[in-house]
């Protein structure tokens, strides 16, 4: 059947899955595993032949276009399944499907695979193949270019009977979620031929099967080898695949949280726990996190979905640390800094390779965070000139490249949360909104969400985050005898069958500050596990709300008031059409946090709601 559909398709490679092989014929799965080199080419040759007795037409056609048919494999491929950090020399010249990000890509270029020569003297056609260390059958030839025969006679190069295959190396790094904290991240090269080349863009997420080999340096007196993974098959990962397993007990779990009226305040309150205060902030990062609704246009319109949100306020407000909260929860995130941040570094550049001089596409953090969230911190620090280049990536979501004659758009769709300091240091209350931030309003129109984080004086509010902070630090943790247990049953418990995500933190209890404390006391203070929140915000995601008429209307009618109030008042952030879409996404969001398939009237009032506090 797969023969069929490649034939039907015009394609020239068919992917075999290896499990089904392991259910056939364990030993030669086994012997392919180990020994591919050995194998693929015989596989290729039976593909052909295969081919030409099934439909013969197909194969004439392929002839004359010199197709050439491969076998890929995919599946799951148990010890052979490795990432760039575990790879090491006992994977050499075997089988292995490695899971990454592709950061590079070259160009495409065509290599000789049989060159032909016609001699004028003796009116005969000479021909040579060439092989590389890439190769499978057979040793490497000479790079020896034919230009006379044995006999001295020169030889004219017949190009349009020459043979060539595309080849394209790409650069694979390991997830940057999955790199240890404080290690670089690893990476390995891939080389791709023919039906594979262009397959993937810098950015995405993949799984490619292919052979482990040692490539030659021409240098004998170092036993060091480049290796590199020959790609037979290129699959694009979802984001979903890589996260953990949800059982039928959180399903329900979620849907009885989303029924409860408090559920919106239940999880922003849940969001950094640690932070006192902040609600609506809070609020604003749970909307973002959920995201709105995606629109992708017949005529080729993108309506952006997802929300950008700016902190901006004096020092020690917390700013960095919701930031960092969010890094925790947010299923994809990447974090940089204003000051070690450039705007190529944000969005892609155009490098050089050191060992064959050609130019490269190499993604940046915006590209990396494709589908997730970037988050950077002291965003007032960038230059200008670096922080105009995200003007394009936060509303049109792409990342436009035309340099060194290379000339692309890569996906950039995330979103922005940043954090900066007023212009003065602290915010200056005798001055506008807009000269405390000194950001052009081109950029902040961008911003769905701007939140000025002020640390206001007050007995009151002094004494509750004291308290706050208090009982933090006094909060009976585990000893170590205490936790070794706890950790020895949580690995027990992971090797049996999965269970449920608790939903609620439990809190171990500890003396209270004073009688007017009511901090996390009682079912107010009832707060959900990061582990749970990070499964609903998953599952959440996937819910596609549409606009009712009666949230339309009142989405109409909220615009027309901000922009008439705006003209008097003057607010943070500037109201502009961009601002009706604002309130779309936010109250889309809201309604996904109810796991609701429709935006009533009451999401609208709640991103009204948040919408208001930000201006």
């Amino acid at each position: 059947e797969k023969l069929r559909n490649m034939i039907a398709k015009e394609e020239s490679r068919v992917l075999i899955d290896i499990a089904d092989l392991r259910e056939s014929d364990a030993k030669l799965c086994q012997e392919i595993m180990s020994r591919p080199a050995d194998y693929l080419p015989a596989f290729d040759s039976a593909l052909e032949r295969t081919v030409g007795n099934i439909s013969p037409d197909y194969a004439k056609r392929a002839k004359e276009t010199k197709t050439r048919f491969s076998v890929g494999f995919e599946g799951d491929f148990g010890s052979h399944q490795v990432n760039p950090r575990s790879l090491n020399s006992s994977y050499v010249n075997k089988l292995v499907a490695i899971n990454g990000i592709v950061t590079k890509c070259s160009l495409v270029r065509p290599k000789i695979l049989k060159s032909v020569h016609y001699c004028e003297t003796t009116k005969q056609l000479h021909q040579k193949e060439y092989r590389d260390y890439t190769s499978f059958s057979g040793l490497p030839t000479g790079s020896t270019y034919l230009t006379r025969d044995d006999d001295g006679n020169l030889l004219t190069t017949e190009y349009g009977l020459c043979e060539y295959s595309d080849t394209q190396a790409l650069h694979l790094q390991e997830m940057p979620e999955n790199a240890e904290v404080g290690q670089l991240p690893r990476s390995v090269d891939v080389l791709v031929t023919n039906d594979l080349v262009d397959a993937v863009k810098p950015g995405d997420r993949v799984q490619v099967v292919g052979v482990y080999k040692p490539l030659g340096t021409g240098n004998e007196t170092s036993g060091m080898f480049r290796t590199v993974i020959i790609g037979v098959a290129i699959k694009v990962l979802a984001k979903e695949t890589m996260m953990t397993a949800m059982t039928e007990k959180d399903i329900a779990n979620i849907r009885r949280i989303s029924r409860q009226k408090d559920c919106f305040d239940l999880l922003s309150s849940s969001l950094a726990p640690s932070i006192c205060g902040h609600n609506f902030v809070k609020k604003g990062l749970l909307l973002l996190l959920l995201g709105g609704m995606e629109k992708n246009l017949a005529n080729g319109t993108h309506i952006r979905g997802d929300i950008n949100m700016l902190l901006v306020g004096d020092p020690s407000v917390a700013k960095s640390q919701l930031l960092r909260y969010v890094l925790n929860v947010a299923p994809l995130a990447v974090s940089t800094t204003g000051r070690g941040s450039s705007g190529v570094g944000l969005t892609a550049a155009v490098t050089q390779d050191s060992e064959t001089g050609e130019r490269k596409l190499e993604a940046g953090a915006m590209v990396l965070a494709d589908r997730g969230v970037v988050c950077i911190d002291e965003f007032d620090k960038m230059s200008d000139q670096d922080r105009v280049a995200i003007h394009e990536v936060m509303e049109q979501q792409t990342v436009t490249i035309a340099k060194a004659g290379i000339h692309t758009s890569l996906n950039a769709r995330c979103s922005v949360v940043a954090a900066a300091n007023p212009v003065y240091g602290s915010y200056n209350r005798q001055k506008k909104t807009t000269e405390n931030i000194g950001l052009p309003d081109s950029l902040l129109s961008r911003f769905d969400l701007l939140f000025i984080l002020l640390d206001n004086v007050e007995e009151a509010h002094d004494k509750r985050i004291s308290d706050h902070i208090l009982r933090m630090h006094r909060m009976q943790g585990l000893d170590s005898q205490e936790a070794a247990d706890e950790i020895e049953a949580a690995e027990d418990n992971e090797e049996a069958e999965e269970d449920e995500t608790p939903i609620f933190e439990k809190r171990a209890p500890s003396p209270p500050l004073s009688p007017s404390s009511s901090l996390l006391r009682g079912k107010e203070g009832q707060l959900v596990t990061q582990a749970f929140l990070k499964k609903y915000l998953r599952y959440a995601r996937r819910t596609k709300p549409r606009l009712s008429e009666e949230a339309s209307e009142r989405i109409s009618q909220l615009y027309m008031d901000l922009r008439g109030s705006n003209d008097v008042a003057g607010g943070a952030l500037p109201i502009t059409p961009r601002s009706l879409e604002t309130i779309i996404r936010l109250s889309t969001a809201h309604a996904k946090c109810r796991l609701s398939g429709l935006v009533e009237i009451r999401d609208v009032e709640a991103a009204h709601d948040v919408l208001l506090f930000a201006l």
